[in-house]
């Protein structure tokens, strides 16, 4: 059992949510579902036998999404982050988790429920890391005025002067 894991509190699109983000990931599955039973939905008021909770798992790291009504909504103050090899990879996510969403800004994105991704290339953080201070300028001035991170036009920032 993964001892911390994401508990992710949804108005009632829990389920809805949860086979989204399993449509998403390649290594993805759902899990239990557990619906309102009768003091539950008393104590909650949520409708009884609906969704209360699912558990899903992406990459092999296990979520639970609550339905837990309006009370609270996601900030910017928790995100996550996906880390891709690839452009191909970063547009992928990118093109997948800003449908009905909208992209933010450095490969932040807010997907279709207001949950904050950021879709991150490797090679951005290693080009940021590097001990020249002017090629990890360059890098992150080329990334401050991008949405979706293009890993050519950093690569091409990295390289210049």
């Amino acid at each position: 059992m993964q001892k911390i894991s994401p508990f992710l509190w949804f108005d009632t699109q829990a389920e809805e949510a949860a086979t989204f983000y399993v449509s998403v990931f390649k290594d993805a599955t759902m899990g239990n579902i557990l619906r309102y039973d009768e003091a539950g939905a008393k104590s909650s008021g949520m409708p009884m036998g609906s969704v209360m909770t699912v558990e899903f798992e992406l990459e092999g790291r296990k979520f639970t999404a609550i339905n837990g009504g309006p009370a609270f909504s996601f900030t910017e103050a928790i995100s996550f982050v996906v880390s891709c090899d690839t452009q191909k990879e970063v547009d992928y996510y990118w093109e997948r988790l800003t449908d009905g969403g909208k992209p933010v800004e450095c490969g932040w994105l807010k997907d279709k429920y207001g949950l904050s991704w950021q879709i991150i290339p490797v090679q951005l953080m290693e080009m940021l890391q590097d001990k020249n201070p002017e090629k990890s300028k360059r890098v992150m001035q080329a990334m401050l005025q991008m949405k979706k991170i293009d890993i050519q036009t950093l690569r091409n920032a990295y390289e210049a002067g």
